[in-house]
């Protein structure tokens, strides 16, 4: 007589369902067959077998618990969602009030809720203001705000004590990776720019600022991201600690930028540091 297991099921709650690291995890998370999926983003997507897109806007509360005080049976949140603002000071307050306003919907009515992980990155470390001390470790001291980073982590560290559920910080580099219509991509930032770059004949200059160029780097695969993030959101040694996640080899960009030219074959020119948001600002007709 044949004894059946019984399989524990899950249901990730993906904030950011969108982006490059949302939907690659969705995308991982529909190949483990113990888990359910519902996606949030303020586009929704297409449902599937297991997977589920709801579309709500996280900056509005009232918003957020309509769409959200349904979803009793959210054992995972995966907080990967992203607001842009014109300085570093301004993106504070609305992508704290997204974390905010999700836990706060979630925490009290989903009863089997176990863990958050909350998506992170190396300007933890400061790394979008200059050169920082390498190799990064998690328990490096942070810069000086604002952070938004770090403030979403501190609201999860105060929140967690006395609760039923851990959290977990994924602190990758630059994440390379396929999300339709996102346009925080490199990947898609550097076709862009190399195909403008070709149509007004042009050689291919590196627009990094000084020193980037020679600089050691890493990259962080959009797969390898969503493997590393379930694996902390269930090992319960990864409780309320953050991760450094990258691929692991090093590149430098003076290596690279010819082979990226050579593929849109293209010329190159030497480093030019450029805004692209302000010299692209002109190119939309192209």
């Amino acid at each position: 007589m044949k004894t059946e297991q019984l399989v524990t099921r899950y249901t990730a709650l993906v904030i950011g369902a969108g982006g490059v690291i949302g939907r690659n995890l969705i995308d991982y998370l529909m190949t483990l067959p113990e888990w359910d999926i519902i996606g949030v983003s303020r586009r929704g997507g297409e449902d599937a077998p297991k997977l589920r897109y709801i579309s709500a806007d996280l900056l509005n509360e009232a918003d957020t618990q309509d769409k959200l005080s349904h979803l009793t049976t959210v054992t995972h949140i995966f907080y990967a969602a992203y607001q842009d603002r014109p300085t570093w000071a301004e993106l504070v307050q609305p992508n704290l009030a997204m974390l905010v306003n999700v836990v706060n919907t979630i925490e009290p009515i989903a009863p089997n809720l176990q863990h958050i992980s909350l998506m992170q990155g190396y300007k933890v470390y400061g790394a979008h203001l200059g050169p920082f001390k390498t190799p990064a470790k998690e328990t490096d001291a942070h810069h000086m705000p604002p952070e938004f980073n770090v403030d979403q982590q501190i609201f999860l560290e105060n929140r967690q004590p006395g609760s039923s559920w851990t959290w977990s910080a994924l602190r990758p580099s630059v994440v390379c990776g396929f999300a339709l219509g996102n346009p925080m991509n490199l990947a898609m930032v550097i076709g862009v720019y190399a195909s403008i770059s070709k149509e007004l004949g042009l050689p291919l200059r590196f627009p990094g600022k000084p020193g980037a160029y020679h600089s050691l780097l890493e990259m962080t695969d959009a797969t390898l991201l969503a493997h590393a993030t379930v694996w902390a959101a269930t090992e319960p040694r990864c409780a309320n600690q953050a991760f450094n996640i990258t691929n692991g080899d090093l590149f430098r960009w003076n290596e690279l930028w010819p082979r990226i030219a050579a593929f849109f074959e293209l010329e190159t020119a030497p480093p030019l540091p450029l805004s692209l948001a302000t010299v692209m600002a002109d190119k939309e007709d192209l």
